[in-house]
């Protein structure tokens, strides 16, 4: 289980943020796929998500994906959303930290995420050392337990939002950038 932050060390980490990472499965999308006669895969996004996305590059927080995906799945998502990093094809989140660190020059403190099952367990655990993390409300349970917000949402269901505007909140409160 993580430490509770004082509101004031979250206000302080929050000023920092400057990329949320969000899983995609369970988190941007409930977790269903649905699959056609013909084989063809289809997800369903919720659009408050999408404005959660919008109010953070709003105020100069970018954001990005990381899963399992294959890029055929997410690739227009992530357009639509205008999203500056897009990792797909990723099997071990955590040691895929090292490179995003790298590509986008940011330090760990820097970083938010949210995920929502035991493979984001690890990359939760790293990043929540000095940056934020979140879970939706319906992630498993060892996930709520090690994050620092566990939003009202479920995943899809604006789960994302509620992450964005927890972390608006916070650096709101700590007058950092709006």
């Amino acid at each position: 289980m993580v430490s509770p932050l004082s509101p004031a060390e979250a206000c302080a980490r929050a000023a920092r943020i400057a990329l949320v990472i969000s899983d995609n499965d369970g988190v941007m999308t409930d977790a269903t796929v649905y699959v056609s006669a013909r084989g063809e895969e289809m997800k369903v996004y919720s659009v408050r998500d999408g404005m959660g996305v919008e109010r953070l590059r709003e105020r100069g927080i970018a954001t990005g994906i990381l899963t399992r995906e294959q890029p055929a799945l997410i690739a227009g998502r992530a357009a639509k959303l205008e999203l500056r990093h897009l990792w797909t094809g990723v099997r071990d989140k955590h040691a895929q930290l090292a490179r995003i660190l790298a590509e986008t020059q940011l330090s760990i403190d820097q970083l938010a995420y949210i995920g929502d099952d035991l493979n984001d367990l690890e990359i939760i655990t790293a990043i929540g050392e000095a940056g934020l993390t979140a879970a939706p409300a319906d992630a498993m349970p060892s996930v709520r337990q090690a994050v620092h917000y566990v939003c009202d949402a479920p995943g899809g269901r604006g789960a994302f939002r509620d992450l964005a505007e927890w972390l608006l909140r916070l650096r709101s409160n700590h007058g950092g950038p709006r």
